[in-house]
């Protein structure tokens, strides 16, 4: 995410390593994988057809409803719908800011916002909060959900201490403010299933419904919690040290799931985090000197083994980058990204059975 490091080290030494209130923690990544095998650069997310938002900024989830329309939210707490001749209209605005979104079997359209909480929003456009809080513990960035056939949905609270637009300063710290959740729509309960994450982002039900997984975004690995079975209430990781940082996670409910990496990693962001000194004089910077993520467009498919079977790329992410949600739709995969303002469609690449 970071730009090489001699870009930093006048400033930091400028401000003399001192003056910032960020207290962030040592962390030693593994050594990022290469780029090659199931992993190396292809130019699939060239052929990516984005639908221009305008100025609907960072659809950063997208769905489409059993009317064929397509819905994005925007940053300034819009959820926009597209019908399949193109024609734009507002459905609802939260007043926050929408990010994960995903129809339940009634035909509401359920919204993970950042700032309103865990949201339902009926055909009409009427919103209804469902859940602010968990165990005394208000959420401040409901991020990413998905649904049950139960009507049960899980969801992700990004981090308890940081809101969206110091979602950064939460990947500096590297501290665990991150929870898994479950909210039950027949008694309004909201459940803690797992703590202490570093920045729970998307979420995905497998095919059976007999685990969850959860994105840990800032450790590049994607967790597993079992919902029946014999491990029904443990968790485990069911994928670890990815080539990038991994937003949206949805499933086919085919036995696969997509992957959207936001942006791939970098060398100096690992290096940083092993030194807190260094990422706490970085974060006392204005954000206008702080480096840019690199242009890469990425997406992974997994199995419900946890193991990568194909990648898509746009090496130098002239089309897209900033990949923040995949989703199929049928025999396409719908595209988000949290800073850009496009929806992306693409034809489902084939795939091998496994």
């Amino acid at each position: 995410m970071f730009s090489p490091l001699s870009r930093l080290m006048p400033a930091l030494v400028a401000l003399g390593l001192a003056g910032c209130s960020l207290d962030s923690a040592p962390w030693l990544p593994e050594r990022a994988p290469k780029l090659q095998g199931v992993l190396a650069p292809n130019q699939q997310l060239k052929s990516v057809v984005k639908i221009d938002t305008a100025d609907c900024e960072g659809p950063e989830d997208v769905d489409r409803d059993n009317q064929g329309r397509i819905y994005g939210g925007c940053s300034d707490g819009r959820i926009i719908r597209y019908a399949q001749d193109g024609q734009r209209e507002i459905f609802a605005d939260t007043g926050g800011r929408p990010l994960g979104l995903h129809f339940d079997q009634e035909g509401n359209l359920i919204v993970a916002d950042a700032w309103k909480g865990l949201l339902s929003i009926d055909p009409e456009g009427n919103i209804k909060v469902l859940t602010t809080e968990a165990e005394g513990v208000p959420f401040a960035f409901a991020d990413d959900l998905d649904i049950a056939s139960d009507g049960t949905i899980y969801f992700s609270d990004a981090s308890s201490k940081y809101h969206q637009p110091d979602y950064l300063l939460d990947l500096l710290e590297a501290r665990p403010y991150g929870r898994l959740l479950a909210y039950d729509p027949k008694t309004g309960k909201t459940s803690v299933l797992l703590k202490n994450l570093f920045f729970a982002n998307g979420i995905a039900l497998s095919r059976n419904e007999d685990f969850v997984l959860v994105n840990e975004t800032y450790r590049y690995r994607i967790k597993r919690y079992w919902l029946k079975g014999e491990k029904a209430g443990t968790h485990d990781t069911f994928a670890d040290n990815l080539p990038g940082l991994p937003d949206g996670i949805s499933s086919n409910r085919q036995g696969m799931f997509w992957v959207a990496m936001a942006t791939p990693r970098k060398g100096v962001l690992d290096f940083m985090h092993r030194h807190p000194k260094i990422k706490n004089t970085l974060a006392s910077l204005p954000r206008s000197m702080w480096p840019e993520p690199t242009e890469y467009g990425l997406v992974l498919a997994l199995n419900e083994k946890g193991e990568v079977i194909h990648s898509l790329h746009d090496p130098d992410g002239e089309n897209v980058h900033m990949i923040t949600s995949v989703q199929q739709s049928g025999d396409e995969l719908l595209l988000g990204s949290l800073t850009h303002p496009w929806i992306g469609r693409l034809p489902v690449p084939e795939l091998d059975s496994e």
